[in-house]
């Protein structure tokens, strides 16, 4: 389906043909554009920017570069292409038709579906609106403002779900959507990971590995849906997201290698006295980012998620991969804590445990770039090693909740947790001396912070050296 190019609010959808929707929408759209001038972008709203936008959904040329203000971004609202003999491939509906309306059972739920979606887009922007100010370079910075303005298009592609296929009740979404704040004691943003502050580049790079790297998994979970217009947003909206994952998978990658090198040379294996952070920080921050993460799954055992499998709303990811698309017979054995925090066996239905298959899923991605971190320091020569922690530490929802364990996944009490807690996640005097790394930011075309290694190459083939925010 081509793009109108030319339309207020570019898109695939015949909004044309629809002229109370389109209506709507062009009425939602300032209001968008104000919340963006007001918990976007600290410091550059004003600023051209070297930024992608799309112009087709196809796998080719579908994006085009160009400078830009972001409040002037295209933004617009895309869907896959669809295809009529696609059919639900899971759940007791598995092998029937996708519904290209809402289902009246399913109305309630495929709306939290969406809004939860939704919700995480903006809170991702509330976020990292300040870390412009002690950016590592103009390619980074880029990057960061790449990332927000796709945020902000994965946002319209879920409003445009609720204002087209849930009235009243939609557009009430859409605007509250707008309302909520990130980290905002009355008006918080709805999972808590979204909360959760991102302070300066170390955890900007951890969230877009590690929470991104969730947001990768779920989209793909909906893109399986049996409502066909969810599902085509979501495979869409995974084009934009790969992006997202290799900011901050060759983000950290970077950290890693200029730690190591710096490491390496100091007879101590430190790098922060050279102005690099050393790789134990590192660590911490990558427990408490991947921890997070993993609550943004839901539990263990969870009978919305067996719901919305049977229904035929969300499967898992890459759903044709699985051996059996129904699991009505099945059971998984969890390993969980007790009363007395001792481990033991637990069998519960595979549908209550579905969520246990996309967290697998999700933690085998995160080793393996995990394992890229670790070629860079083993090719300096260093002994040391980043892992990711057991699916049991610092948990805040599900079976693991309010027991402790230590990052290998051993039961401990809690006392002896927060005499541990500054070995294994990120303290103040970590956060104090991350900061002080970043206290300015580094704008010169070319050169880079020096707890960062340069990428290996530039954006849309542009070297190193290329303005990538004009400043002028």
């Amino acid at each position: 389906m081509a793009i109108d190019l030319s339309a207020k609010i570019p898109n695939n959808v015949d909004l044309d043909r629809d002229p109370k929707l389109r209506r709507a929408l062009e009425a939602w759209q300032p209001k968008y554009v104000d919340w963006w001038k007001e918990v976007g972008p600290v410091g550059y709203q004003e600023k051209e920017i070297y930024l992608r936008t799309a112009i087709d959904v196809g796998s080719d040329g579908w994006a085009h570069f160009g400078y830009v203000r972001m409040p002037e971004y295209r933004w617009g609202i895309f869907l896959a292409d669809g295809s009529p003999e696609r059919k639900i491939g899971f759940g007791d509906v598995a092998r029937d038709t996708v519904w290209q309306d809402v289902p009246g059972e399913h109305r309630a739920s495929l709306r939290r579906l969406i809004v939860t979606q939704a919700d995480t887009e903006p809170a991702s922007v509330e976020q990292q609106r300040r870390l412009g100010a002690i950016c590592p370079s103009l390619y980074d910075l880029r990057n960061l403002f790449q990332v927000n303005v796709e945020e902000g298009r994965h946002l319209w592609a879920m409003v445009y779900l609720l204002h087209r296929y849930f009235g009243k009740d939609g557009r009430d979404e859409g605007d509250a959507l707008l309302e909520r704040r990130a980290g905002d004691r009355d008006r918080p943003r709805i999972l808590a990971t979204f909360n959760d502050p991102v302070e300066d580049w170390l955890d900007f790079f951890m969230f877009t590995m590690f929470t991104d790297r969730d947001g990768k998994f779920q989209l793909l979970s909906l893109a399986e849906s049996g409502f066909d217009p969810l599902a085509r947003s979501a495979q869409f909206m995974l084009t934009e997201e790969a992006h997202h994952l290799f900011v901050g998978e060759t983000g950290i990658n970077r950290i890693v290698a200029r730690s190591a090198e710096l490491s390496r040379q100091d007879p101590n294996g430190e790098a922060m006295p050279h102005g690099g952070i050393d790789l134990p920080v590192v660590q911490r921050y990558l427990n408490l980012w991947f921890s997070s993460c993993l609550d943004l799954f839901g539990g263990e055992v969870s009978s919305n998620a067996a719901a919305y499998f049977s229904a035929g709303l969300k499967g898992r990811p890459n759903e044709a991969k699985f051996p059996d698309h129904v699991e009505k017979n099945e059971v998984r054995v969890l390993e969980v804590a007790d009363d007395q925090d001792r481990l033991v066996k637990r069998e519960v239905a595979a549908r209550l445990a579905i969520n246990e298959d996309t967290r697998d899923a999700y933690i085998r991605d995160c080793a393996r770039a995990v394992e890229r971190w670790n070629r860079s320091i083993e090719s300096v020569g260093l002994p040391y090693r980043l892992t990711l922690p057991s699916r049991r530490f610092n948990r805040r929802i599900g079976e693991h909740a309010g027991h402790h364990f230590t990052p290998s996944g051993d039961p401990i009490s809690a006392a002896l947790f927060d005499q541990k807690r500054d070995e294994w996640l990120p303290s103040a005097a970590d956060r104090t001396a991350v900061r002080a790394l970043q206290q300015k930011p580094v704008t010169k075309p070319g050169a880079f912070a020096s707890w960062i290694a340069p990428p290996a190459r530039g954006i849309d083939g542009k070297p190193l050296d290329f303005e990538y925010v004009r400043f002028m």
